[in-house]
């Protein structure tokens, strides 16, 4: 393709043009210090390097500058050292190469908390309770254990040999793997709770998040869900995107689901619902706490501005930031606000902060139990007031309030020392399924239904861990205990429950002492009566 001459005078006229802007964009940098700001910091950086009395790590000085530098934004604008990136980029984008084991350490010993579904340990024949004695032939024995992914894990493709003693074998036993890519899952679980209600519980929003989800909807559509309980208790947030996805599933076409404004236009965005959604018009039940943050939040404000459904539990975190994250040179990255979200009635969800720190200001916490289906169990009267599609009272600044407050049942201090130990515990656990774990699998096979309904943590069965904990330390109170029996016998049976079931047998069994959800289960007539506000 041929050149065009171009013309002297319109050279003549670009280099005048360039000549201005470029003067321009000079008194905009001096205007607001930058450049002065930035050769300020290089003069502290090289006069401390050359003079300080001791060898400086300038990069430490950097880092500690730059973190510095974004404490004094918000909460949620940070620095992510190189070291930190790889296990961040992992958790969101939902994957890492490696052998797909759950472990721990436990008495110097990995202990496989649970192979992971799909990956090649459990292909292979890997159980629960299985100890890895030696890596590559050489004892791992000791070990700690941020050490032990270093050993486990590796590019897909690669072979690694982890030898296992398993309880009731005469010999231990080699398994040569093969590592591959293991899925990091974000919904913990997907089951139905009664006959016509189902049950997911998702941890947070990462990239595969929605699609894990859509999945759960369908498979517990096909077993006749007719009423849906989304768990976001814990959830702290991730991918705004995958919340919007989530959300669009279970909101009808055309309604408005979250908008983003910022300072500058290009991050100000609308997000509505599409037709299609697999579960637009069936009851939904939204459960939170004080750690649902974020995109939990964006979901659970679409929710309840629409009139879709029924917030349960407590009040939210009170996130309503967005952040954007850029990589930079040496594999670090930052992460920045840039917008703040809104719910779909105009609420900004944001709790109070100070110099990059929240302040003791919670003032949407809710003391009070009760239905709070009005929003009158609020007591601040300088909260700003929204309303929601069907015309009800709903509050800004500061989490997500529910439509009825129910708290979490509360253990007894004795309770919370013995098992607030997860060594203890797994050891207990790991001891009782040594000796007892092949009858339980022989007995059950793969009915965990008739487990929850039949097995029985006897008092015979708990003595060697009160035992445990009586030897740790823990002074025994019987009082306490007994206000407590129900609730510990509960959680070591869903320990035993997870050990051959994995997280569709703790939850299941933890059903019985989880207070939010057995009273989130009796409010679905509630919920049927908000949603036809979205019909009138």
């Amino acid at each position: 393709m041929l050149k065009k001459r171009v013309p002297v005078y319109l050279l003549v006229i670009i280099l005048l043009f360039g000549l201005v802007a470029g003067a321009k964009l000079n008194e905009l940098i001096s205007g607001d210090n930058l450049r002065e700001q930035i050769q300020k910091f290089s003069d502290v950086l090289s006069l401390t390097q050359r003079n300080y009395v001791e060898k400086v790590d300038t990069q430490k000085l950097v880092e500690a500058a730059i973190a510095g530098l974004l404490t004094q934004l918000d909460p949620h604008s940070v620095y992510i050292p190189p070291k930190a990136m790889s296990k961040v980029t992992e958790d969101f984008k939902g994957s890492f190469d490696g052998i797909g084991i759950e472990f721990d350490v436990i008495n110097d010993t990995i202990l496989v908390v649970a192979p992971i579904a799909g990956g090649p340990s459990e292909a292979l024949g890997i159980m629960a309770g299985d100890k890895i004695v030696k890596i590559d032939g050489q004892s791992c024995i000791g070990i700690k254990r941020d050490d032990v992914p270093g050993k486990l894990r590796g590019p897909k493709g690669t072979k690694v040999v982890v030898t296992i003693y398993r309880a009731g074998m005469p010999n231990l036993i080699d398994f040569n793997i093969t590592r591959d890519k293991i899925p990091i899952y974000t919904v913990d679980a997907a089951f139905m709770v009664t006959k016509d209600v189902g049950y997911i519980s998702v941890n947070r929003f990462a990239q595969t998040t929605y699609e894990e989800f859509k999945n759960g909807l369908t498979k517990l559509l096909s077993q006749g869900m007719t009423k849906l309980i989304l768990d976001l208790r814990g959830n702290t947030g991730g991918f705004l995107d995958q919340a919007f996805l989530m959300a669009d599933e279970l909101i009808p076409a055309g309604k408005k689901i979250v908008y983003t404004k910022g300072r500058l236009p290009e991050f100000d965005e609308e997000y509505f619902s599409s037709p299609g959604g697999s579960f637009e018009t069936n009851p939904v039940i939204v459960l939170v706490d004080e750690g649902s943050a974020s995109a939990s939040e964006i979901v659970a404000g679409a929710i309840q501005d629409n009139d879709r459904g029924l917030i349960v539990g407590e009040t939210t975190f009170g996130k309503g930031l967005v952040q954007r994250q850029w990589d930079l040179i040496d594999g670090s990255a930052i992460r920045i606000t840039t917008a703040r979200y809104y719910t779909p009635s105009g609420r900004l969800i944001q709790k109070p902060y100070e110099k990059g720190k929240y302040t003791a200001d919670m003032r949407n916490k809710i003391d009070e139990e009760g239905e709070n289906i009005e929003h009158k169990l609020e007591k601040d009267s300088t909260k700003p007031v929204y309303k929601t599609v069907g015309g009800r009272k709903v509050f800004g600044g500061g989490g997500i309030t529910p439509d009825f407050v129910v708290k979490p049942d509360t253990f007894t201090l004795f309770s919370r020392k013995a098992l607030s130990n997860r060594e203890w515990l797994l050891s207990y656990v790991n001891s009782f399924m040594d000796q007892n774990g092949k009858e339980l699998r022989e007995k059950y096979k793969k009915d965990i239904d008739r487990y929850v309904k039949e097995f029985v943590v006897t008092d015979e069965i708990l003595k060697p861990f009160i035992d445990k904990v009586k030897e740790k330390g823990v002074e025994f109170n019987q009082e306490q205990y007994n206000k407590d029996e129900k609730a510990i016998k509960t959680l070591i049976k869903a320990y035993f429950a997870r050990n051959i079931w994995g997280n569709e047998g703790w939850y299941k069994v933890r059903i019985d002492i989880d207070n939010q959800l057995l009273k989130a289960i009796k409010l679905f007539p509630e919920a049927e009566k908000l949603s036809k506000l979205t019909k009138k």
